[in-house]
C-alpha cells in the first residue's frame, strides 16, 4: 500500500469496499478469496473490478484527472 496522504478521493469507495469485503472474508467460517482487476478506459479513467463471489465494478479517474467513483454491483 502507498503511504501517500491524503488519498485520491476517486479511489476511496474502492478502498472502502475492499476493506469491507476483507472483513467479511476473514469473519466467514470457511474459505474465501478476493480478486481485483484494473483496466484502462478512455478519458483518463480506470475500471476496477472487485470479485468476491459477487462482482463490484467501479469507474475511477486517474490521479490528476479530477475526482469521482461510480459503483455497480
Amino acid at each position: 500500500m502507498s503511504d501517500r496522504s491524503p488519498s485520491t478521493p476517486s479511489v476511496s469507495p474502492v478502498k472502502a469496499r475492499l476493506l469491507q469485503l476483507l472483513d467479511e472474508v476473514i469473519a466467514h467460517d470457511g474459505y474465501g478469496s478476493i480478486k481485483v482487476d484494473v483496466r484502462l478506459l478512455k478519458k483518463g479513467q480506470k475500471e476496477v473490478i472487485v470479485d468476491c463471489g459477487k462482482q463490484y465494478r467501479f469507474v475511477v479517474n486517474h490521479p490528476g484527472f479530477g475526482s469521482g467513483a461510480h459503483e455497480a454491483a
